[in-house]
């Protein structure tokens, strides 16, 4: 049918597809989704940015699948693996990369925001009103995050390179970085809005946990 963002239209008419899902969560799809309705395609295209957005769309899949009760009992699963960890103050700053040149990181629009407030830590950017941003060196050093998690859009978990991030010019005093707390969590697990963010969100717990370790090490050294 073509790359992602250069799906032929007609040649998914030739299909006669009875629907087609796509996403709006990759910047560049809106001309997709267009040119995929110009065809008087039945398209369904979310938008989630938000966790509850998440499982609105699951059920709306659901729905125009004809299998509701399915996602409704896929939906009643997830919230019920999605508990939240116990927060203890000050929480661990988490920042997530969606991508490395620039750093782009999730804002405060972002499924991720909430998966990691369910995991006990903070996103340095949760307060932005944006949906992801780029970030200068000196922002980043500015947050000083506790832990850094590699989660790069569109590449293979087996490709990240946390060398990357550690060796980061103008990086190197951050506390993610001086104590190597670098992770890598799988795009699927974070970036898509789906079942598999119950992974990401027991990735998360992982991350925030060892960040509290590292600190009650510290605090038992002074």
């Amino acid at each position: 049918m073509g790359p992602d963002l250069g799906i032929d239209p007609g040649a998914v008419a030739k299909l006669a597809p009875d629907i087609v899902l796509a996403s709006l969560t990759v910047p560049g799809h809106e001309q997709v989704v267009e040119g995929l309705r110009q065809e008087g395609l039945e398209v369904l295209a979310p938008e989630p940015t938000r966790l509850d957005h998440v499982y609105d769309d699951i059920l709306s899949i659901a729905r125009a699948l004809g299998v509701e009760q399915r996602g409704h009992d896929l939906v009643r699963r997830m919230r019920e693996s999605m508990t939240r960890a116990e927060v203890i103050e000050p929480p661990p700053r988490i920042l997530v990369e969606w991508w490395p040149k620039p750093v782009i990181a999730p804002g405060r629009e972002s499924w991720v925001t909430d998966l990691i407030e369910l995991a006990g830590g903070q996103n340095p950017l949760g307060s932005e009103p944006v949906k992801s941003r780029p970030l200068e060196t000196r922002e980043l050093a500015v947050f000083d995050p506790d832990a850094i998690v590699i989660s790069w859009c569109g590449v293979p978990s087996n490709k990240y390179r946390p060398d990357v991030v550690l060796d980061r010019e103008g990086c190197e005093s951050m506390r993610a970085v001086s104590r190597n707390q670098v992770y890598c969590v799988p795009e699927a697990f974070l970036g898509r809005p789906g079942p598999r963010l119950v992974e990401g969100l027991q990735k998360l717990k992982t991350v925030v946990s060892e960040c509290r370790r590292d600190h009650l090490d510290d605090a038992g050294r002074r």
